[in-house]
């Protein structure tokens, strides 16, 4: 209903509103949809409200979201790194702009955008199916839903959507293993920050405004992710796979307490 009310208003402004802000009302549009039908749940029906999907005071300590921020950064700075290194992928000149003012101007897309999935994957939905089924059910289902969400992007392969997919377990993982859904959220974003604002890549199929550089495919596309960009290769699956085990390490040495 929040989505929809909102999405409604928009249609309403959506003339008024300047094509190159278009894409970042979409996001909030969506992000704020959902936490507002997060707040009419609980308020109708559910009345654990917001620790119930991670979004209470005791799920945000900062220390544990930004060491998942750099736990999702790094799960594809690594791999995105290495692959420069080899050759498989290279930076190439643009036309001159201001690199910085482009990644703080995503990032009013970026922020959004990443909230809004997670709220979708792992908020409400996933904290139902845990208490319903558990665990593992729930990350299982979440991350076979967040893959399915990019199915429809330009270029989407099952090879780019198998890494989505364990992308999902990843970020499934922390918000069990953290009972934050702030926590999932960091790495999330952490994620595409390195990819459109340091990077400057091609991002689940699109292609994002680039001032200075870019980086462009120059290998083989089971390695790089080809049209996907660099999160839909096998090097990026590494990145995941190495980052998923380190949580669920960690998760085992110092277990998290309850909710």
């Amino acid at each position: 209903m929040g989505v929809l009310g909102l999405g409604f208003a928009q249609s309403l402004v959506s003339q008024w509103i300047p094509a190159g802000a278009r894409q970042a009302s979409f996001m909030i549009v969506m992000a704020g949809g959902l936490l507002i039908g997060h707040a009419w749940t609980f308020h109708l029906v559910d009345p654990r409200a917001w620790e119930f999907v991670g979004l209470g005071r005791s799920a945000w300590l900062p220390s544990r979201v930004a060491t998942c921020a750099l736990l999702g950064a790094l799960a594809i700075a690594i791999p995105s790194t290495t692959l420069l290194a080899m050759g498989w992928l290279r930076l190439v000149a643009e036309p001159a702009g201001s690199s910085l003012g482009a990644a703080l101007a995503m990032l009013v897309v970026l922020v959004p955008a990443s909230l809004w999935e997670e709220l979708f994957v792992r908020g409400y939905a996933f904290s139902v199916l845990r208490e319903r089924w558990g665990a593992r059910v729930a990350i299982v289902l979440t991350a076979v839903l967040f893959s399915l969400m990019h199915f429809l992007n330009a270029g989407a392969s099952a090879q780019a959507v198998s890494v989505v997919l364990v992308a999902g377990l990843f970020l499934g993982l922390i918000r069990e293993t953290t009972r934050s859904l702030y926590a999932a959220w960091a790495a999330h974003l952490a994620w595409n920050v390195v990819l459109v604002g340091i990077l400057h890549a091609t991002v689940s199929g699109v292609t994002l405004a680039a001032p200075d550089y870019r980086l462009v495919d120059a290998g083989p596309d089971w390695a790089t992710g080809g049209t996907w960009g660099p999160e839909g290769g096998y090097f990026a699956l590494a990145g995941l796979v190495a980052m998923t085990w380190y949580v669920y390490w960690r998760s085992t040495r110092r277990p998290e307490p309850d909710e």
